[in-house]
């Protein structure tokens, strides 16, 4: 049987013998999962902890837990920043979902000269990637920034960040160095000249993942999936 894992946040002390009354979990245990009394869950802070639980009491209102191991953390082997252009609202989600599934760290939506500019619910994306981290058995949860302009994030970030930039028939430049790396992913009808002069500007590396031209959240699919690898 599948063992579910469930973000607590810091707040929630991970002890080896608690009771929990977080409402929301409980909701979904009762009457979602339909969890019984012997089930085993996993329970991690995002910084420290993850450990295997029974649950040995469970009531509509709380529900008592008690270790069985630690066990040990699973972290994304880089620090890769995600910068995309702002796309469609289900688009977004499925970056978000996929890039937290590879291992991206943190996400920053950028407002572009081509972007959609879709309202953009930080809420709901800060949802979608606890629930993707839970779910892939990642131990931290990505950082997701509200909308910046492209060129806030570039001064923002630029001494902080090796930055890469995909595009169709450019030269690949793969990292080597253990600095962070800033992952540039554009809008669907491409960069326009001035945000292109922008990038040599700060001169950006090149990463090729495709011959063809692809839709933005399958570049940020791929190009997440070389850098992580």
């Amino acid at each position: 049987m599948r063992v579910h894992r469930f973000y607590t946040g810091h707040e929630l002390k991970l002890k080896k013998d608690f009771w929990l009354h977080d409402q929301a979990m409980l909701w979904q245990w009762n009457k979602v999962l339909r969890f019984r009394t012997g089930q085993q869950v996993v329970l991690f802070d995002g910084e420290q902890t993850d450990r295997l639980y029974t649950i040995t009491e469970l009531k509509k209102d709380e529900a008592h837990l008690q270790m069985v191991t630690e066990l040990k953390r699973q972290l994304p082997s880089k620090h890769v920043y995600l910068f995309w252009s702002l796309l469609k609202k289900d688009n977004n989600d499925f970056v978000l979902q996929k890039c937290t599934e590879l291992g991206v760290s943190n996400f920053v939506p950028l407002l572009t000269d081509r972007s959609v500019r879709d309202n953009f619910n930080h809420d709901r994306a800060i949802k979608i990637v606890r629930e993707a981290s839970e779910q892939c058995g990642r131990s931290n949860i990505p950082v997701v920034r509200e909308p910046l302009h492209l060129q806030t994030a570039l001064t923002e970030y630029s001494d902080k960040l090796d930055f890469y930039i995909c595009e169709q028939g450019e030269g690949a430049v793969m990292p080597t160095a253990n600095k962070p790396i800033g992952l540039f992913i554009g809008p669907e009808g491409g960069w326009s000249d001035t945000e292109k002069q922008m990038f040599k500007s700060y001169e950006l590396h090149h990463l090729a993942i495709s011959d063809f031209t692809l839709r933005a959240e399958t570049a940020a699919i791929i190009a997440g999936s070389k850098l992580l690898q």
